[in-house]
């Protein structure tokens, strides 16, 4: 297993970072919200063959810092464009899932000299019009009563009814580390979220969307919304999917990854 980098952001928050893989291309995933780098590691694996995978903690998750917010998808995009300097990257395909979709279609918004490629995996780029109020409610949940008192709620969202009887351990991975968040940084990563508007944003890269067909977090109305702002995307429903794909169908995704990093190349 690759060693934690660190890089430091524009205000001097430190962010964990990993590198693995040894291939020509170059992809970047951005975790969903209270997880951390290792949410992609089944994916990264499939793809180190081929790419070099760069897999980190946004702030306020994980080994990286838990500064005060407010948060913005902005701000974590910028993040994410540090630690590219400080690996030395100068362009990567941009991929992520959930709150890690908003982190990536900021990072291609702000910084599209940067941007190769899009995947946005059981996301949006709007939760609604009532996002700030029902964001705000999971976190006063999270605060007032602990953690603990979503995971039941979580972990049912996360994955199909089939998946969790048949992946326990993957399952129970999952919930450590979402209870061993910060509260204060889930707190202002969940009203990050509530807040969130990426629509109108400029977006000419090579994109795919993809979206669990039982995705009740982002469902397929608002991927198909994402595809139809997004000129040239393309669009898929995973059956049986739920809002986990990355961890539910690795494969799937993976080669979703593969096929964008061949048609960066193309346009570049």
């Amino acid at each position: 297993m690759a060693d934690i980098l660190r890089a430091q952001a524009r205000d001097g928050c430190s962010l964990a970072y990993r590198v693995q893989g040894a291939g020509p291309a170059k992809i970047a995933l951005v975790h969903s919200l209270a997880m951390d780098h290792r949410f992609w590691q089944p994916v990264a694996d499939r793809l180190a063959p081929h790419a070099e995978v760069l897999t980190w903690d946004c702030r306020g998750h994980g080994q990286s810092d838990k500064p005060e917010g407010p948060y913005t998808a902005e701000q974590f995009a910028d993040d994410l464009a540090a630690i590219f300097d400080h690996a030395g990257w100068t362009g990567a395909v941009v991929a992520g899932a959930s709150m890690g979709g908003c982190v990536a279609q900021a990072f291609a918004g702000h910084h599209p000299d940067l941007t190769l490629g899009l995947g946005l995996y059981d996301t949006t780029a709007w939760y609604g019009p009532t996002a700030p109020e029902d964001w705000d409610g999971r976190a006063a949940k999270g605060r007032a009563e602990g953690l603990a008192s979503l995971v039941g709620f979580q972990k049912t969202r996360w994955f199909g009814d089939a998946f969790r009887a048949d992946n326990p351990e993957l399952v129970e991975s999952c919930v450590e580390i979402f209870l061993a968040n910060d509260i204060d940084a889930y707190v202002e990563t969940c009203r990050m979220l509530g807040r969130a508007d990426l629509r109108g944003l400029a977006i000419s890269v090579p994109t795919a969307i993809l979206v669990g067909e039982e995705d009740y977090a982002t469902p397929p109305a608002m991927a198909e919304a994402l595809h139809a702002a997004i000129p040239g995307s393309s669009y898929g429903v995973i059956a049986g999917g739920r809002h986990l794909t990355p961890l539910e169908f690795p494969d799937r995704i993976a080669a979703s990854l593969l096929d964008l990093t061949k048609k960066a190349s193309h346009e570049i």
